[in-house]
């Protein structure tokens, strides 16, 4: 595995090769004077967390603060392991995630509905937290971590109702998991900025996302750090694609629901009809169709098409 990589001082990326996939899902490491771990990961990214944690010449035992910005199993899952091995940590959630956090059975089984037979491969265990390892932080809430260095807390639903944003003011970036969307690195590397919203079930909101890129809009912030995956320093972009994706996205969904037949055969109509738009797009700025980023996009495209069915079918479309 490479060495974790150095977006700034003091704020380093590691990569958690969530299922299995380079450049998926990351861990941001804050190395101030409370060391501070951003997101987690499913379980089976743990070691490469510990590895990545040893790689900067730390120690797990050094971890006072792991921050998941929302209990969706690839963001938390892994939460109950590593407290497991950073006996000196807490686990910062937000209020609507704590009980789930130390329950973690309404996850475990939603998750199950999603990614079926593969569960036990892609997340399992799912370790509750106990209580006393778990801090809640509410909107605008704060948390010294070093003395010039005081995050702060906002809550960013859209996306789930559980989530917050972590703003980080020395570099006046915030860490957005998946309100602000999904980049693909595989892209950057060609050239081209790729920011897709997260619509996953159940319970993807676009009001509330929109509301949502608009607070960071006003915020001026000069980075966005994505829970899939790593840095940008073009925000504006970052909200104009969200924005203009998410009218693809829901067209996309009403054409499922237009389609009519099982709830399987919508998501599977606008599954299509999404990997179609986006395929389109990519092909239009020289990406071959067989792209390794395919690989990833198919499951993205997958879920999202899920909660975009779902939100339509709550709205009685």
């Amino acid at each position: 595995m490479e060495k974790p990589e150095k977006l700034a001082e003091n704020l380093y990326l590691i990569d958690d090769f969530d299922l299995s996939k380079e450049k998926r899902t990351g861990t941001y490491v804050l190395m101030e004077e409370h060391l501070t771990l951003v997101e987690t990961s499913a379980s089976p990214s743990i070691p490469y967390i510990l590895q990545g944690i040893k790689e900067l010449n730390l120690r797990p035992e050094e971890v006072d603060y792991i921050i998941v910005t929302h209990i969706h199993l690839d963001h938390a899952g892994g939460a109950g392991l590593l407290l497991t091995h950073c006996p000196n940590a807490k686990l910062i959630v937000h209020p609507k995630g704590a009980r789930h956090i130390s329950d973690p059975s309404r996850l475990i089984a939603g998750a199950k509905a999603v990614y079926g037979d593969k569960f036990n491969e892609l997340f399992d265990p799912v370790l509750p937290v106990p209580q006393d390892k778990i801090m809640i932080k509410d909107h605008e809430d704060e948390l010294a971590i070093g003395p010039r260095c005081t995050l702060k807390f906002y809550n960013s639903p859209g996306h789930a109702n559980h989530h917050f944003s972590i703003f980080h003011p020395v570099v006046n970036g915030m860490f957005t998991g998946d309100t602000a969307g999904v980049t693909y690195p595989q892209l950057k590397e060609e050239g081209i900025e790729l920011y897709l919203p997260s619509t996953s079930p159940n319970q993807f909101n676009p009001k509330k996302m929109l509301d949502s890129i608009e607070m960071y809009e006003k915020l001026n912030l000069d980075y966005i750090f994505f829970g899939h995956y790593g840095m940008s320093s073009n925000p504006k972009e970052v909200y104009r694609q969200i924005r203009e994706w998410l009218d693809v996205f829901i067209t996309a969904g009403k054409s499922g629901v237009e389609e009519g037949g099982s709830f399987e055969s919508q998501t599977q109509a606008a599954k299509d009809k999404l990997a179609n738009q986006i395929k389109t797009y990519l092909t239009d700025k020289g990406i071959s169709k067989d792209h390794p980023v395919y690989e990833i996009l198919s499951v993205d495209i997958e879920v999202c098409a899920m909660g975009l069915i779902d939100y339509l079918h709550k709205q009685g479309n």
